[in-house]
This record gives C-alpha cells, structure tokens and sequence, in this order.
C-alpha cells in the first residue's frame, strides 16, 4: 500500500543546491514545452485559449506540491480533449466546470480508498485502444484549421466530419496549408538541431513572424477569440443541482477514470527512468485536488503528462520542486507575454497538436499487438473502433466488460483435472526442490533464478515487474521456470518486452525452462522467442543449471 504523503515531503530531507539549480532550470524548460501544448489543447477542446494556461498553472502546481510522484508533470492533455469538447457542447462551460469538480472528489475517493493499485489492472489492449482511438479524434479535429477550412459548425461523428471536410476542401486557404506544413516541419526536425529549446515553441515564433511580416490572410488566435487576458481568474463556484450532478455524472466517472490511467502510467514510466517509486493512492488525492481547484478557477481537467514528464526528467528535474517552478514559470509567462498569443496562426497550433496525436496513438504497440491471442485483438479492435466511431465512454465500458468476460473464459479453458504421464527427462516433479538442486549443481554468482505459476495474466503482469524490476547490474543470467504457466495474454507479453529490455541494459542472459505450448507460441507469434534465442529455452531446469553454469 502507498502512503497518502506528498513526495515533497520525503524528497526535501537530502535536498542541495546543485538539485535546486537542475530542477529550476528543468522546470522552466518545461514550461516552455507546456506554454504551446497548453494554448492548442484549449482551443481544440472548445474553450478559450487562456483555460489551458490556468490549468497548466493551478492544477500542475498542485499536482507536484501534493503528489506521491518525484517527477510527475500536471496538465492539460490529449485524452481529455475529445470528452471536454463533448461536455462543452452538451452543457456549456458551466457543465464542463461542474464535471471537473465532480471528477476530482472521485478521484480523492479513490486514492483514500487505496485504489491507485486497483487501476494498474486495466488490460494493456484496452488503453492502448482507446489511447490510439482519442489520437485518431484529435488528428481528424485539427483539419479544419490546418487546412484553413470556412466551415461554420463541424459535426461531432467521426464520419460526419470527414464528410464535411472532404465537401468544403475547394475553400481551403493555400496559406494556412503552407504555414501547417511549415510549422510541422519544424517540429519534426528541430530536435536534431536543438534539444533543448522545444521545437514547438520554435515553430510557433517563426510561423507567427511569417504571418505578421508577410501580412498573410490566415486565421488566428485573435481573429477567433479577440484580446486574451493576463490575469488569473477569480475563484467561481458554480450553480450545482441534483438534476446536474445526475446529467454529468458519467462524464464525470470518464474523467476520473482517464486521468488516473493517464498520471499512473505516467508516474510508472518516471519510476522506470530514474528508479524511483511512487505513491499511487496519493498521486490520485493530488490529482483530485487539482482537478476541484482547476474546475473553481474555470480550468479544464488536467493529468500527469507522460511527454512533459519525460522532459522534466531529461532536463535534471528530480523533485517536485521542478513541476513547482514549471507552474510558476507559466504564471509569469502570461503575465508578461500572454496578449502576445492572439498573434499565433491556428493551422501552426493545429500542427502542434498533429504532432500530439501522432506521440500519443502509439503505433508501433498496436501494431505489435496484432501479434498477441485473437481474444485480446479483438479487445483492442473493438475498444478502437468504438472510440473512433461511437463514445470514448462507451469505449472503456464494453472493452472492461469484453476483456473480463474473456479472461473468465480462459481462467475456465485452462482450468482442468487429468493424469500426467512425463518423462523422467521432462520437468514434472512436484517435490522439485530449488535449494538441493543449487547445492547439487553448484551456482555460480550472479545466476539467478525466478518461477511464475499460475495463468500469466493482466493482473500477475504488474507483480512480476515488480520483481523484474530489483534485478541488478550483477546479475549475469536469470533462469525463469514456467512449466507453471498455461496461457499468457498481451499485457504479459509486454510486460515480458520489457523484461528483455531490462535484461539487455543490465547485459543479462535470459534461460526459459519448461515452457508450455500456449505460452511459447505466443513468444513466437510476439517475435519475442527468436529475440530470446532458440538455444536459451531447455525442458527441464536441470538443463537450464547445467547451461548456465558451463
């Protein structure tokens, strides 16, 4: 269980001014990569540009002051576009105010309750269909403005906007087109220049100079929302009724249930880079807080970002203090050059965001996810499609509902009473013991050795990383015993890419022994067997000893 203790606390004991100064300047480097992300996914949420700024300020501070992460980075992002659009359409910004409220007390429910654990659970196919089907939505969101479309009210399908796009593409404006491109461009080749100055903050400058020099008829942040205030709003509570808490409840349960996967993946892969570990059931009280304090400034939802964290992280940022500087340094930002950003072309912002859902549709995990069991690419399919085609909350709903049916069938398949016969060559004595059996063949140091028992599923995923994960740098073979082991799901297999991964950086051999046939097939069809080795997977673990100590 995590403690409900801010890591601040913890991280201030040992505090110096060597880390001072690394997380200062990560913190404004981030914020610098914050400022442009902030403005975009405002906007493309239906909102005015300056709600994305205030919650990057308010909640990103409150989520690294009170957060269990070393290194989370609180914002605006990507998975909450498509629900905060949608809720702004429905029920104005009111509703959307209400809606984040009502998501942050869930959330604090959930880390009191100590469920920040509980979340891990959700199947890899599921948040990887959905988290490719919200990159989808945003790609097709961004085309009215990156092709300068005049289109009065784009429809809120899937296919309905394509259609519109395709019909109104003869008033596309040429120089919204060059000036999109333009700034993609520099987005994408910038880093092997500079990898430090973001290139979206580059690209914005040079396309907004480019307007106002050539004086080019594309629209604008100004043409569109007018003057941009500076100032941080006043604290506003809204006007809340039964009948609008029971209208935006499920809204609500989106939001709670995307930002918890979101900071909680997020504060597992900072845990990955710099060794640390979280406290899960405190990140999602500070997330909730963050959220009723955004909503009562008139914010929008907000999350761990996993981007602007990995940048936290690559740039020095340790502590929390550098997300505190992050947030601090976006306040000063907007004080001084806020009305500035009227000047900023949309089909540039477009572009930016372009980039955000090609980051974020992960493409690669999808693709090696149709190598995994029928079940769990229909899982993903159909998670996909209906976030793409119907309802993000509908999406998730029928993806947990179809993934847990699934997983009760298998646990049924594998679940049988017969008589064994095996050879007295094969692993298949139940009295095995591993402690005779290292004195008999003498381990050499640095061999170790792990055994899995039991269905190798979504749930036993996290715990075997969680093992994985304490190798160290000394260990120079591991030899995994899974005649225990009767099917494996994809989320296994991923777990098991990164425990190849591991074993790679720290130059670990890896020796499988007894490995059943769902499961070996499965290493097979993941491409995951041959990276391994054929000559590494042995019948017995007698085999495996005898290798590993030659």
């Amino acid at each position: 269980m995590s403690k409900l203790k801010p890591k601040l606390f913890s991280t201030m004991t040992h505090y110096s001014k060597q880390q001072l100064l690394s997380d200062v300047t990560a913190g404004i480097i981030v914020a610098i990569i914050a400022l442009p992300l902030s403005i975009a996914l405002a906007i493309a949420s239906g909102v005015s540009p300056e709600k994305g700024i205030h919650t990057a300020i308010i909640a990103g501070f409150l989520i690294s002051f009170l957060g269990g992460s070393r290194v989370q980075i609180g914002g605006p992002t990507g998975a909450f576009m498509v629900v905060v659009y949608t809720i702004v359409a429905k029920h104005g910004i009111e509703g959307l105010i209400i809606a984040t409220m009502m998501a942050g007390l869930i959330m604090i429910i959930m880390g009191l309750l100590k469920l920040g654990s509980v979340i891990k659970f959700i199947p890899y196919p599921i948040t990887t269909g959905f988290t490719s089907g919200i990159a989808l939505v945003i790609f097709s969101s961004q085309m009215k403005d990156f092709f300068g479309l005049s289109i009065s009210e784009v429809p809120a399908d899937f296919i309905g906007k394509w259609k519109t796009y395709f019909s109104a593409m003869d008033t596309a404006n040429l120089w919204s087109i060059i000036v999109g491109v333009i700034a993609l461009l520099i987005i994408i080749l910038w880093p092997k220049i500079n990898r430090k100055i973001p290139g979206t903050l580059i690209a914005l400058i040079v396309t907004t100079v480019m307007v106002m020099v050539f004086k080019l008829d594309v629209a604008t942040i100004g043409s569109r929302f007018g003057e941009l205030s500076s100032a941080l709003p006043l604290p506003h509570i809204p006007n809340i009724s039964m009948e609008k808490i029971s209208t935006l409840l499920g809204p609500a349960v989106t939001i709670a249930f995307l930002g918890s996967i979101e900071s909680l993946l997020s504060a597992v892969v900072s845990d990955g880079m710099i060794g640390s570990k979280h406290r899960s059931n405190m990140e999602l009280v500070a997330q909730g807080i963050a959220n009723m304090a955004s909503g009562l400034f008139g914010g929008i939802p907000a999350t761990g970002a996993i981007a602007r964290t990995v940048a936290n992280i690559k740039n020095g940022g340790r502590t929390p203090i550098a997300g505190m500087v992050h947030s601090i340094t976006l306040l000063l930002i907007m004080v001084m050059f806020m009305p500035l950003a009227k000047l900023i072309p949309l089909s540039s912002l477009a572009a930016v965001l372009i980039m955000v859902a090609y980051n974020m549709c992960g493409w690669r995990e999808f693709k090696e996810l149709l190598k995994s069991p029928k079940s769990d690419v229909l899982v993903l399919l159909i998670t996909f499609f209906i976030t793409v085609l119907i309802d993000l909350v509908k999406a998730i709903e029928i993806g947990i509902v179809l993934a847990s049916l699934l997983f009760m069938k298998r646990m049924a398949d594998v679940t049988n009473v017969k008589e064994t016969v095996m050879d007295a060559s094969e692993e298949g004595d139940d009295d095995f013991n591993f402690e005779e059996e290292s004195k008999k063949f003498k381990l050499a140091d640095g061999i170790q050795v792990y055994e899995i028992n039991g269905p190798f599923f979504f749930g036993a995923a996290d715990k075997f990383m969680e093992v994985i994960n304490g190798i160290g740098n000394p260990t120079k073979v591991i030899i995994l015993r899974m005649r225990n082991v009767p099917v494996m799901d994809a989320t296994a297999l991923h777990a098991f890419r990164q425990f190849i991964d591991i074993c790679k950086r720290n130059k670990t051999k890896i020796l499988i022994s007894g490995i059943n046939e769902q499961p070996k097939n499965s290493l097979i069809k993941a491409s995951l067997y041959e990276t391994i080795g054929e000559e590494c997977f042995f019948k017995s673990v007698e085999e495996a000893f005898t290798y590993a100590n030659s």
